[in-house]
């Protein structure tokens, strides 16, 4: 029986295959994350570029020749950094990224409070902080949320609001007021005397500063935790796809989709005719017996890639491995109009697919291994089964008679054996041309059911040095 040949399991081996278990599922998660990233990063730098472009428009209107071009320029370098943190970033601390981050805002500093060596105009110093620029790192921060960890956001508003205030603290002590310039204010300004320190060109405005930094860094620490919950939501997500893809594993995509779109859609107990489909190798304990253990699990898993392939390829589900077989049901866990005839096109491309696998293995020296086939259309009950562990289950008559079909593959010299009824439901759903073939045996016994069926084998022909009676 196909029980019989599953690998062992060794009970010491639980916990190295649980901790690999664990390790699958964190680089799953981090191949969503290094895509959700990369993708936040390619429209940071988009929407970087796009904002550059029309602020640099802007200030085309704004600012006089030729001292605009000056500011034209650090908006070109500030593209250009946007390009390398682009390539530089990744999910976990990059150092590289960081101080790329740190360069853009450094960048964004300079080139507002620097000196502009292409402006001719005599302005005091202090006047640059009046020109309200500080607004344009708001964008920096924005562009941040879309690729950047809650933390990184948070940096940004740290790192620009402590820059924005040493860069205040060093522009106040190196340089010196305009003569002049406050003494005309509060004489034209002689009856507004409250007005001068907000108009004065020498003037800091040092409360201003303040709230605009204050402003600043509250608008990141909020726009980071915000980051920060959003960070949650993708990790929840991320395991939501790995769950997503565990079930394609077992299921064909259509079910997926069912199963993904209802609640609790196996809960209820279903009773409705489906296909249930077997294979096995035969003989394959013996083969396991002469051969070291890597050698067989090698075989077993290209055994098994290739039979999965071929029940999702013809929407069906994988309902269990059998060591060296495995148990496959059409219609579950809702059934359709083309169920039987799905199990038998299967069939089909399984049949190919060993032939196939197994000229190769000829041709690599290793020896040949045959295959058996087994179906049957019938009633089933469908449920959930088990209380902490749940076990989607398919039980009846039908999953019996199914296995003894490919049991009789042995006697028959057969590849596939079907029933009477499996066949006379592939001629009810159109799909006659999937019968060619197929031999009559009449009267057959089958252990467990009572009366004797009437069968329908496919004949296996010699196979690659395969006598009849192995």
């Amino acid at each position: 029986m196909a029980e019989q040949n599953a690998p062992h399991q060794e009970p010491g081996n639980f916990l190295d295959q649980f901790e690999d278990s664990e390790a699958r599922e964190d680089r799953y998660t981090e191949a969503i994350l290094e895509r959700h990233k990369s993708e936040g990063l390619e429209l940071a730098v988009k929407a970087r570029w796009i904002a550059m472009a029309i602020v640099g428009v802007f200030l085309l209107f704004v600012a006089p020749m030729p001292a605009v071009l000056y500011h034209e320029f650090i908006l070109v370098l500030i593209c250009v950094n946007g390009y390398f943190i682009r390539r530089a970033g990744r999910v976990g601390r990059s150092r590289t990224e960081l101080f790329l981050i740190f360069l853009d805002l450094f960048i964004m500093v300079f080139g507002m409070l620097g000196p502009n060596p292409l402006d001719t105009r005599d302005w005091p110093p202090a006047s640059v902080y009046q020109f309200d620029n500080f607004i344009y790192f708001f964008v920096i921060l924005a562009v941040g949320t879309l690729a950047y960890s809650w933390r990184t956001v948070i940096a940004i508003g740290t790192w620009t609001v402590s820059m924005w205030m040493i860069a205040l603290g060093l522009t106040m002590w190196l340089t010196e007021p305009t003569p002049g310039v406050t003494e005309g204010i509060a004489e034209a300004l002689k009856d507004f005397p409250q007005l001068v320190s907000h108009v004065d060109p020498n003037a800091f405005n040092i409360q201003l500063r303040v709230q605009e930094a204050m402003v600043f860094l509250l608008v990141a620490v909020t726009m980071g935790l915000s980051m920060r919950r959003f960070n949650r939501l993708l990790h929840s997500n991320a395991a939501l796809e790995r769950e997503r893809t565990n079930l394609s594993r077992y299921f064909s995509p259509n079910v997926v989709e069912e199963l993904s779109q209802n609640d609790e859609p196996l809960k209820q107990i279903r009773n409705h005719n489906i296909a249930v489909l077997f294979v096995d190798i035969v003989g394959f304990t013996e083969f396991a017996a002469e051969r070291e253990p890597e050698e067989v699990i090698g075989t077993l898993r290209d055994f098994h890639g290739l039979m999965e392939n071929a029940v999702f390829a013809h929407s069906g589900t994988l309902d269990k491995y059998l060591g060296d077989g495995l148990m496959a049901t059409f219609g579950t866990p809702s059934p359709s109009d083309h169920d039987a005839q799905n199990a038998l096109r299967c069939v089909r491309q399984m049949m190919a697919d060993v032939d196939e696998w197994n000229n190769a293995r000829i041709a690599d020296g290793q020896p040949p291994l045959r295959v058996g086939f087994g179906a049957h259309y019938g009633p089933a009950v469908l449920a959930d089964i088990g209380a902490n562990r749940l076990e989607f289950a398919v039980v009846g008559n039908t999953v019996n008679v199914a296995s003894r079909l490919e049991s009789m593959t042995r006697g028959l010299n057969a590849r596939l054996v079907i029933s009477d009824g499996m066949r006379a439901e592939v001629i009810r759903e159109g799909g006659d041309e999937c019968l060619d073939g197929l031999q009559k045996f009449t009267d057959q016994d089958i252990r467990g059911v009572a009366e004797k069926l009437t069968v329908w084998a496919f004949e296996r022909p010699l196979e690659h040095g395969l006598s009849s009676d192995t």
